[in-house]
Protein backbone atom coordinates (compact mmCIF):
# COMPACT_ATOMS: atom_id res chain seq x y z
CA UNK A 1 0.00 0.00 0.00
CA UNK A 2 2.95 2.74 0.83
CA UNK A 3 4.72 1.29 -2.61
CA UNK A 4 1.56 2.45 -4.22
CA UNK A 5 1.17 5.87 -2.83
CA UNK A 6 4.67 6.36 -3.33
CA UNK A 7 4.27 5.38 -7.05
CA UNK A 8 1.48 7.40 -7.25
CA UNK A 9 2.75 10.47 -6.20
CA UNK A 10 6.02 10.05 -7.98
CA UNK A 11 3.55 9.72 -11.19
CA UNK A 12 1.58 13.06 -9.90
CA UNK A 13 5.14 14.89 -10.00
CA UNK A 14 6.28 13.85 -13.16
CA UNK A 15 3.00 14.25 -14.81
CA UNK A 16 2.79 17.82 -13.28
CA UNK A 17 6.34 18.80 -14.52
CA UNK A 18 5.45 17.32 -17.79
CA UNK A 19 2.14 19.29 -18.38
CA UNK A 20 3.70 22.86 -17.16
CA UNK A 21 6.85 21.95 -20.00
CA UNK A 22 4.98 20.93 -22.74
CA UNK A 23 1.14 23.00 -22.63
CA UNK A 24 3.20 26.10 -23.31
CA UNK A 25 5.59 24.50 -25.48
CA UNK A 26 2.69 23.38 -27.46
CA UNK A 27 0.26 25.47 -27.81
CA UNK A 28 3.20 28.04 -28.40
CA UNK A 29 3.27 26.42 -32.03
CA UNK A 30 -0.07 27.31 -32.99
CA UNK A 31 0.02 30.96 -32.35
CA UNK A 32 -0.75 33.23 -35.22
CA UNK A 33 2.77 35.15 -35.12
CA UNK A 34 4.61 31.58 -36.39
CA UNK A 35 3.19 32.77 -39.86
CA UNK A 36 4.80 35.39 -40.78
CA UNK A 37 8.04 35.08 -38.70
CA UNK A 38 11.53 33.46 -40.15
CA UNK A 39 12.98 30.37 -39.22
CA UNK A 40 15.62 32.08 -37.30
CA UNK A 41 13.54 34.04 -34.78
CA UNK A 42 11.43 30.71 -34.22
CA UNK A 43 14.36 29.06 -33.32
CA UNK A 44 15.35 31.63 -31.21
CA UNK A 45 11.94 31.82 -29.83
CA UNK A 46 11.42 28.01 -29.10
CA UNK A 47 15.29 28.15 -27.57
CA UNK A 48 14.12 31.25 -24.91
CA UNK A 49 11.04 28.85 -24.04
CA UNK A 50 13.21 25.64 -23.53
CA UNK A 51 15.37 27.51 -21.18
CA UNK A 52 12.60 28.88 -19.26
CA UNK A 53 11.46 26.08 -19.14
CA UNK A 54 14.39 24.04 -17.56
CA UNK A 55 14.47 26.69 -14.84
CA UNK A 56 11.78 24.45 -13.32
CA UNK A 57 14.07 21.34 -13.07
CA UNK A 58 16.67 23.24 -12.17
CA UNK A 59 16.36 24.03 -8.41
CA UNK A 60 14.57 20.10 -7.82
CA UNK A 61 17.52 19.05 -9.51
CA UNK A 62 19.90 20.66 -6.98
CA UNK A 63 17.63 19.32 -4.28
CA UNK A 64 17.33 16.24 -5.29
CA UNK A 65 13.91 16.52 -5.01
CA UNK A 66 12.73 14.50 -8.69
CA UNK A 67 11.35 11.21 -7.40
CA UNK A 68 13.13 8.07 -8.93
CA UNK A 69 16.73 9.94 -9.44
CA UNK A 70 19.01 9.24 -6.83
CA UNK A 71 21.35 12.09 -5.75
CA UNK A 72 24.43 11.56 -7.23
CA UNK A 73 22.75 11.14 -10.83
CA UNK A 74 20.38 14.34 -9.74
CA UNK A 75 23.98 16.44 -9.60
CA UNK A 76 25.06 15.09 -12.55
CA UNK A 77 21.33 15.60 -14.62
CA UNK A 78 21.38 19.28 -12.88
CA UNK A 79 25.16 20.39 -14.62
CA UNK A 80 23.72 18.36 -18.06
CA UNK A 81 20.58 20.58 -17.59
CA UNK A 82 22.60 24.17 -16.82
CA UNK A 83 24.50 23.90 -20.20
CA UNK A 84 21.54 23.03 -22.04
CA UNK A 85 20.31 26.55 -20.49
CA UNK A 86 23.39 27.82 -21.79
CA UNK A 87 22.93 26.30 -25.08
CA UNK A 88 19.25 27.52 -25.24
CA UNK A 89 19.97 30.80 -24.13
CA UNK A 90 22.81 31.22 -26.82
CA UNK A 91 20.32 30.07 -29.47
CA UNK A 92 17.64 32.56 -28.26
CA UNK A 93 20.06 35.64 -28.66
CA UNK A 94 21.71 34.47 -31.77
CA UNK A 95 18.26 33.34 -33.73
CA UNK A 96 17.27 36.98 -32.45
CA UNK A 97 20.60 38.38 -34.07
CA UNK A 98 20.13 36.70 -37.23
CA UNK A 99 16.71 38.21 -37.88
CA UNK A 100 17.47 41.83 -36.55
CA UNK A 101 21.38 42.41 -36.09
CA UNK A 102 20.12 46.05 -35.01
CA UNK A 103 17.61 45.47 -32.20
CA UNK A 104 19.61 42.54 -31.01
CA UNK A 105 22.55 44.91 -30.41
CA UNK A 106 21.09 48.03 -29.00
CA UNK A 107 19.06 45.38 -26.39
CA UNK A 108 22.86 43.79 -25.40
CA UNK A 109 24.14 47.58 -25.55
CA UNK A 110 21.01 48.14 -23.07
CA UNK A 111 19.37 50.80 -25.39
CA UNK A 112 16.40 49.11 -26.80
CA UNK A 113 13.35 50.99 -26.31
CA UNK A 114 11.76 47.97 -25.21
CA UNK A 115 11.84 47.18 -21.39
CA UNK A 116 11.54 43.46 -21.56
CA UNK A 117 15.20 43.72 -23.63
CA UNK A 118 17.06 44.95 -20.47
CA UNK A 119 15.82 42.16 -18.18
CA UNK A 120 16.38 39.69 -21.03
CA UNK A 121 20.05 40.99 -21.33
CA UNK A 122 20.13 40.67 -17.18
CA UNK A 123 19.26 36.68 -17.43
CA UNK A 124 21.81 36.47 -20.33
CA UNK A 125 24.13 38.18 -18.15
CA UNK A 126 23.66 35.82 -15.22
CA UNK A 127 23.68 33.09 -17.17
CA UNK A 128 27.05 33.54 -19.02
CA UNK A 129 28.79 34.43 -15.23
CA UNK A 130 27.24 31.34 -13.83
CA UNK A 131 28.59 29.22 -16.56
CA UNK A 132 31.88 30.65 -16.16
CA UNK A 133 31.83 30.50 -12.20
CA UNK A 134 31.23 26.91 -12.98
CA UNK A 135 33.86 26.25 -15.14
CA UNK A 136 36.87 28.48 -13.32
CA UNK A 137 35.42 27.16 -9.87
CA UNK A 138 38.80 25.17 -8.97
CA UNK A 139 40.87 28.04 -10.55
CA UNK A 140 38.95 30.97 -8.78
CA UNK A 141 40.18 28.09 -5.37
CA UNK A 142 36.74 29.88 -3.47
CA UNK A 143 35.73 27.81 -0.37
CA UNK A 144 32.25 25.60 -1.26
CA UNK A 145 29.71 27.77 1.00
CA UNK A 146 30.94 31.24 -0.87
CA UNK A 147 30.52 29.51 -4.30
CA UNK A 148 27.05 27.79 -3.21
CA UNK A 149 25.98 31.63 -2.24
CA UNK A 150 27.28 33.17 -5.42
CA UNK A 151 25.97 30.75 -7.87
CA UNK A 152 22.35 30.81 -5.82
CA UNK A 153 22.45 34.12 -6.01
CA UNK A 154 23.04 34.44 -9.89
CA UNK A 155 20.46 31.86 -10.05
CA UNK A 156 17.22 34.15 -8.29
CA UNK A 157 18.66 36.86 -10.55
CA UNK A 158 18.75 35.04 -13.98
CA UNK A 159 15.24 33.18 -12.46
CA UNK A 160 13.56 36.88 -11.83
CA UNK A 161 14.77 38.16 -15.16
CA UNK A 162 13.46 36.19 -17.40
CA UNK A 163 10.06 36.15 -15.55
CA UNK A 164 9.74 39.82 -15.71
CA UNK A 165 11.53 39.02 -19.80
CA UNK A 166 8.70 36.24 -20.44
CA UNK A 167 5.72 37.88 -19.11
CA UNK A 168 6.54 41.19 -20.70
CA UNK A 169 6.79 39.92 -24.20
CA UNK A 170 3.24 39.54 -26.30
CA UNK A 171 4.86 36.39 -28.40
CA UNK A 172 3.93 33.12 -29.23
CA UNK A 173 3.32 31.82 -26.14
CA UNK A 174 0.06 31.65 -25.03
CA UNK A 175 -0.51 33.61 -21.70
CA UNK A 176 -2.02 31.83 -19.41
CA UNK A 177 0.11 28.83 -19.46
CA UNK A 178 2.78 31.06 -19.93
CA UNK A 179 1.96 32.48 -16.35
CA UNK A 180 1.30 29.67 -15.01
CA UNK A 181 5.12 28.17 -15.65
CA UNK A 182 6.26 31.51 -14.44
CA UNK A 183 5.37 31.18 -11.48
CA UNK A 184 5.93 27.58 -10.98
CA UNK A 185 9.86 28.62 -11.76
CA UNK A 186 9.96 31.19 -9.64
CA UNK A 187 8.06 29.02 -6.97
CA UNK A 188 10.73 25.70 -7.14
CA UNK A 189 13.27 28.42 -6.94
CA UNK A 190 12.41 30.29 -4.30
CA UNK A 191 11.23 27.19 -2.01
CA UNK A 192 14.47 25.65 -2.89
CA UNK A 193 16.54 28.47 -1.45
CA UNK A 194 14.27 28.89 1.25
CA UNK A 195 14.88 24.95 2.47
CA UNK A 196 17.92 25.32 1.69
CA UNK A 197 19.61 28.67 3.36
CA UNK A 198 16.53 28.72 6.04
CA UNK A 199 14.93 25.33 6.83
CA UNK A 200 18.11 23.16 6.73
CA UNK A 201 20.50 25.29 8.76
CA UNK A 202 17.37 25.63 10.95
CA UNK A 203 16.70 22.51 11.42
CA UNK A 204 20.40 21.35 11.90
CA UNK A 205 21.14 23.95 15.00
CA UNK A 206 17.63 22.51 16.64
CA UNK A 207 19.42 18.69 16.18
CA UNK A 208 21.98 20.15 17.71
CA UNK A 209 20.78 22.05 20.62
CA UNK A 210 18.44 18.78 21.59
CA UNK A 211 21.32 16.99 21.22
CA UNK A 212 23.70 19.11 23.77
CA UNK A 213 20.79 19.10 25.73
CA UNK A 214 20.33 15.60 26.42
CA UNK A 215 24.25 15.30 26.71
Amino acid sequence: MAKQHKNLVSFGIWSGIALLVAVPVVLATTSPYLGYRSMAYIIGGFAGILALALFLLQPLLALGALPGVNKAHSRLCHRWVGASIVVAVLLHVGGLYLTSPADTVDALLLVSPTAFSIYGVIAMWGVVFTAVLVVCRRRLRLRYSTWQLVHNGLALVVVISTVIHAVMIQGAMEEISKWVLCLAVLATTTGALVLHWVVKPLSRRRRLDRKALSD
